[in-house]
């Protein structure tokens, strides 16, 4: 089923984006009497833009679908969401399949295997169906044809979460935690990682902890671990789950005030609360909001050009949230982070901090 964008009011008319339309539409119209700005008047196809996701009921990808909708209701496009819940390939391929049946105008799709997805992306674009790469993208050297890929630089994100551990933990034994070893979403954040305290030089026992996929297993992997290491230094994770699951051990057992650091990714709620009580050093915002929405403009631009416009590498980036600016994660519920259906313009007070 498509998912019809939302109105006006429903997408957020105070944005600065459409404020910035709508002036240009008030100035034309008095210079000339045109009434509404040449981009409203644009003839275009309703296009039909379909999202096949690995885990479509995680939380995570709350703001990831408000994204892709605000921006769908910005250029006028219908969306569909699909996908598997469990992270099966052969699910999602299905679900590729369906759209390039469908004749869906393009294709945005988690590569969260390094293969499975050469062919039934190869089969779109051999039907015109352009196909982006969201989230999480094959290797170099997959042979996957994607024609670009929105989302974190991942490799690069586990880089500068080992500058991090680097200034947090001068050596000793260091645990880091992925709850699926091998997945493209999160493999590359563990390789970056180790990458940066292999080279530092310094004397680190690397210890690699797989997790499980939910969030009870995680826990109890974590806290096992921990039970059977009490001399870790630094307990860190790369996915969201495995996160909270740290800053609950940390807490658990008061480890900070042992000296013992942690940190991860992504920002459930539980996560920022123990991060702002002293129990984990930092987590890392991955702007899921943005991998909906930049890649809903990329289609759309790709798509109105003829090709002729993109398609370009986008890179989402990432921001540290430690204690000492988790304080508007918690205050603040908001569709850009997914605490919050609501679309709402969020005034900001204080020094931009880069």
């Amino acid at each position: 089923m498509w998912n019809r964008p939302f109105t006006a009011a429903q997408s957020g008319v105070g944005r600065r984006g459409i404020m910035q339309t709508a002036a240009l539409g008030a100035s034309m119209a008095a210079l000339g009497g045109i009434r509404r700005a040449a981009a409203e008047t644009v003839s275009h196809p309703r296009f039909r833009l379909v999202f096949v996701n690995h885990v479509t009921t995680n939380p995570f990808f709350t703001a990831t679908q408000y994204g892709l909708r605000d921006a769908a209701a910005l250029v006028g496009a219908d969306t569909q969401w699909t996908g598997s819940e469990n992270s099966i390939a052969a699910e999602m391929i299905t679900a590729i399949n369906a759209a390039i049946a469908a004749k869906a105008s393009a294709i945005a799709v988690c590569l969260v295997d390094p293969h499975a997805f050469n062919d039934p992306v190869e089969r779109a674009l051999a039907a015109g169906i352009p196909v982006f790469a969201y989230n999480a993208d094959a290797p170099a050297g997959s042979g996957n044809k994607r024609l670009a890929y929105i989302g974190q630089d991942l490799f690069k994100a586990g880089q500068m979460m080992g500058q991090r551990i680097l200034d947090l933990v001068p050596g000793g034994r260091v645990a880091l935690m992925i709850a699926t070893p091998g997945q493209l979403n999160i493999q590359p954040r563990i390789d970056g990682a180790q990458d940066m305290l292999r080279k530092s030089g310094r004397s680190y026992q690397i210890d690699i902890v797989a997790t499980g996929a939910t969030v009870n297993e995680e826990l109890s992997k974590v806290k096992a671990y921990y039970l059977g290491h009490s001399d870790v230094k630094g307990m860190f994770a790369v996915d969201g789950g495995t996160t909270q699951s740290v800053a609950d051990t940390m807490a658990q057992y008061g480890l900070a005030a042992k000296g013992v650091r942690g940190g991860g990714f992504d920002l459930l709620p539980r996560t920022l609360r123990l991060i702002n009580d002293g129990h984990l050093d930092f987590t890392i915002d991955q702007q899921p909001y943005l991998q909906g929405y930049y890649t809903v403009m990329e289609m759309y631009t790709y798509l109105m050009s003829g090709g002729l416009v993109g398609p370009a590498e986008i890179n989402t980036g990432l921001k540290f949230v430690t204690k000492g600016d988790v304080a508007p994660y918690l205050a603040t519920k908001s569709r850009y982070e997914g605490s919050s259906s609501e679309a709402q313009f969020i005034p900001r007070s204080g020094p931009i901090q880069s």
